[in-house]
């Protein structure tokens, strides 16, 4: 059986507040690389309930932050769709997900 593994690296200032994320992947064929965001996800099926890890950095700007959300919810709608099947509720998240990018000017 093969295993991947994912690493992050979370460099922290003084306060605590991180100001660099780095991550790694095995499957990646690629060196270790910077990004400003992490949103993870976990489920924990005795609690049944979502566990969840998310940073940004001091550098991550409001504009990029409104461009990594609405990114991130429309990934989210398709997952939805293809885990459950439910193209209605995918089509839900969608719409709102355009309302969050015409107020945040991330789509017109």
């Amino acid at each position: 059986m093969k295993q991947s593994e994912i690493k992050f690296t979370v460099s922290l200032d003084d306060e605590q507040v991180p100001y660099a994320i780095d991550w790694e992947a095995t499957d990646a064929g690629a060196p270790r690389k910077p990004t400003k965001a992490i949103m993870l996800s976990m489920w924990d099926p005795e609690e049944k309930g979502a566990l969840r890890i998310d940073l940004w950095t001091k550098e991550m700007s409001v504009e990029e932050m409104n461009h990594f959300f609405y990114q991130t919810m429309m990934t989210m709608a398709d997952t939805y769709e293809r885990a459950t099947m439910n193209k209605e509720v995918a089509v839900m998240i969608k719409e709102f997900t355009i309302g969050i990018g015409k107020k945040t000017k991330v789509i017109k």
